[in-house]
């Protein structure tokens, strides 16, 4: 089986310190052995139309389901979350496994 991933879209409220914010969320993702890879990125081309207020997207990918599972369930995600959850506007999660078409160079 190919890897898992779990992808976070995300519209922060008025006046949250994003950064800071991301920073904590690297330090937490780097000490959860069960996260394969990570990535994130700010949306910086989309018409607000389409972006709808979501900025930023979030993707972890994993070696199966249940790292994924064993990943949301961990100390430190959920000790986390309760800091990252108050400061959404909105969310959209997507978990799903991976249909490579084209694979990286």
């Amino acid at each position: 089986m190919g890897t898992y991933n779990h992808y976070v879209i995300v519209k922060f409220k008025d006046g949250v310190e994003v950064e800071e914010l991301i920073q904590d969320l690297e330090k937490m993702i780097s000490g959860i052995e069960h996260v394969k890879s990570f990535e994130w990125g700010k949306d910086i081309e989309s018409h607000e139309m389409l972006r709808q207020g979501f900025t930023h997207a979030f993707l972890m990918t994993f070696n199966g389901k249940e790292d994924l599972s064993a990943f949301q369930v961990h100390p430190k995600h959920t000790e986390f979350s309760k800091i990252f959850s108050p400061a959404l506007e909105n969310i959209v999660v997507l978990d799903f496994p991976s249909n490579i078409v084209k694979a990286p160079a």
